[in-house]
């Protein structure tokens, strides 16, 4: 609806979230989808149908959702590719030895900047997929420290810049 001209603005603060967490894939075969990403990013189900299975990386929000519609699998449909960013620079090696043995099919790999290696592979339905370290950004999580109150132990968790 246009705005009427003079009209106020009305400003809303934008909601906070965990960042992007899923996507869903449209596959042949939920099960052998997880296999293969559990195969190369360590996910588990954790919801599974008969034609659905959602996956999750261990420690993160990160989802990965398989949906049996062999019709659409691995068709981009405007998606040119998702990615999952390392921790580290130097697991590029081992990312790329999980794709393998898993039956992935690289691409392309390289560092987009020194520093900043990438891989590019196909899974199993043909979806393009990137792993790749990046150099910390100025709007990363900060990791902050908290001890317990018994002082034996301590965590440390991320906090997004500007969070109290």
């Amino acid at each position: 609806m246009p705005r009427r001209p003079g009209a106020s603005v009305r400003r809303v603060a934008p909601v906070r979230t965990h960042g992007l967490t899923h996507i869903a894939l449209a596959v042949r075969d939920p099960k052998r989808s997880l296999r293969f990403y559990h195969a190369v990013l360590g996910v588990v189900p954790v919801y599974e149908q008969h034609d659905f299975v959602q996956a999750q990386t261990p420690g993160t929000r990160d989802v990965l959702v398989f949906e049996r519609k062999p019709r659409r699998a691995g068709k981009a449909g405007g998606v040119a590719h998702f990615g999952f960013r390392l921790r580290r620079a130097g697991d590029i090696s081992k990312a790329m030895a999980a794709i393998r043995a898993a039956g992935g099919t690289i691409r392309d790999h390289g560092e987009f900047v020194p520093g900043e290696p990438y891989v590019f592979f196909e899974d199993p339905d043909g979806y393009e997929v990137e792993i790749w370290y990046e150099l910390p950004t100025p709007v990363d999580p900060r990791p902050i420290r908290r001890v317990s109150r018994d002082r034996r132990s301590s965590r440390t968790f991320s906090r997004p810049p500007g969070a109290a």
